[in-house]
């Protein structure tokens, strides 16, 4: 059966739901591992996409998202601070660029940035294009069409919103925004000329078909820069007592979104840090081709250099043109 739907997916087919759930109960992991792995090398080759991020506001969120340590509905102690000075901004896209990282995302909490906050840090993407040549991503909330414009003229070129699981367990997790309003954001910033990237949390007491379901959804939504987390409990949280996802589940997952969405970016991204070496091998072995990198600036140097030791010993290459459409 695996090499069956493997071929099906190396010659253009897709597998469906019920094939997908099948593959999820095979016995034989290591073979299903292999064909993910054949699936990744045919469609991307050796490419592997880099990107670092700034938390550039952080605490102090209207949502009430169960596995977040930025909302306020949770006593998390996180650090709670305003928009960050431009200065502090193009200070660490200039660093993350010297290092080999290809792009920079301006990440902020909260539902939606007011337009201020949008002309501001619009003015602190501007600052950064002229400090260096990284190319600009944004992960700013529900931002409507205007701010998305306002946002895109000045050069941001990605821009990231998680649908974050299921569409059917979304609301289980979430009761003060819905996917439909993500998928509102996401189709406009799409329409203007941005290239989306989402993906999602694993690990959140979730089904093995719910993460299927999400994987479908985000094939027919033609996503092809998928961010992979590995549920990291915040204590304070609903989730923060949440037992750790198994190695071999989170691997297996990654397998079936390779299966589901053959030319997407998989992209390692939060809980990395709790998996062993030997695991994250085998994560990029099995399909995960992206990821983001980089650290503070008086940390990032040498994990910076560590992950490009990581995925260059995984037969990757940092040098290729990683940009994708839609």
């Amino acid at each position: 059966m695996i090499e069956t739907l493997k071929q099906l997916v190396i010659e253009g087919g897709k597998i469906n739901e019920e094939q997908a759930i099948a593959l999820s109960q095979c016995n034989d992991k290591e073979a299903l591992y292999e064909a993910a792995h054949q699936i990744t090398r045919h469609f991307m080759g050796d490419k592997f996409d880099t990107c670092s991020i700034i938390n550039a506001k952080s605490g102090n969120c209207s949502e009430n998202c169960k596995w977040c340590a930025q909302s306020g509905h949770y006593n998390t102690k996180v650090t709670l601070y305003p928009l960050l000075p431009a200065e502090e901004c193009v200070r660490h896209a200039v660093h993350n660029r010297k290092q080999g990282i290809g792009r920079f995302a301006l990440v902020t909490s909260g539902k939606r940035l007011s337009g201020k906050e949008i002309q501001l840090l619009s003015g602190i993407v501007g600052n950064i294009k002229e400090a260096c040549d990284i190319k600009c991503c944004a992960s700013l909330g529900l931002l409507d069409k205007e701010q998305l414009k306002v946002l895109r003229d000045s050069g941001v070129e990605n821009y990231h919103c998680n649908i974050e699981t299921a569409p059917s367990y979304f609301r289980t997790l979430c009761t003060t925004h819905t996917i439909e309003e993500k998928m509102e954001t996401i189709n406009q910033a799409r329409e203007l000329g941005f290239r989306i990237c989402s993906g999602g949390i694993i690990g959140m007491g979730e089904t093995m078909e719910q993460r299927i379901e999400m994987a479908l959804f985000l094939q027919r939504e033609q996503v092809y820069s998928i961010p992979l987390n590995m549920l990291q409990p915040i204590p304070g949280t609903p989730l923060g007592d949440t037992p750790l996802l198994s190695e071999e589940e989170f691997l297996t997952t990654i397998a079936l979104f390779r299966f589901i969405n053959p030319q997407a970016y998989l992209r390692f991204s939060g809980g990395r840090a709790l998996m062993s070496r030997k695991a994250q091998q085998k994560a990029l072995y099995i399909g995960i081709n992206a990821a983001i990198i980089g650290d503070l600036l008086t940390t990032i140097g040498s994990r910076v250099e560590e992950d490009k030791v990581l995925f260059t010993e995984a037969g990757y290459s940092l040098t290729r043109d990683t940009d994708w459409v839609g």
